[in-house]
């Protein structure tokens, strides 16, 4: 297996979007990038699963043209202060590029996780609803 074959898929996935983003081993040049919040009309639609299918079905398109079959998936969510957990999109983005023929090699959770660094917003009694 040669190297010029090989990718990353970085998957940044939220509860507003998901993107997709494929970039050669070394991360310093981009095959392809989309979003699932460019597949469909309504901004509210951005997330969903479907949103990240066809997003991901045009990624593999673009990758397999350009030589690209296998990849190293690096799933991210908002992390920090935010939310650690990924959005409804993530999963199904990793089934539709193994259903398009691109061969998925590893898989890896890489959210930044705070180590005590910024507060989060609130104030002392904390978000009121």
């Amino acid at each position: 297996m040669e190297n010029k074959h090989v990718g990353n898929a970085h998957i940044y996935s939220t509860m507003n979007n998901t993107i997709i983003h494929v970039t050669d081993i070394s991360d310093a040049y981009t095959f392809s990038i989309r979003t699932g919040g460019s597949q469909v009309k309504a901004d509210r639609l951005g997330s969903s699963p479907r949103a990240a299918m066809d997003a991901a079905k045009k990624v593999a398109e673009d990758i397999l043209l350009k030589g690209i079959n296998t990849v190293h998936v690096k799933m991210r969510a908002a992390g920090g202060i935010r939310s650690r957990t990924t959005g409804p999109g993530a999963r199904s983005v990793i089934k539709a590029l193994e259903r398009a023929g691109v061969k998925i090699v590893s898989v890896e959770n890489v959210t930044p996780i705070p180590h005590d660094g910024c507060k989060r917003k609130g104030g002392r009694k904390g978000r009121r609803m």
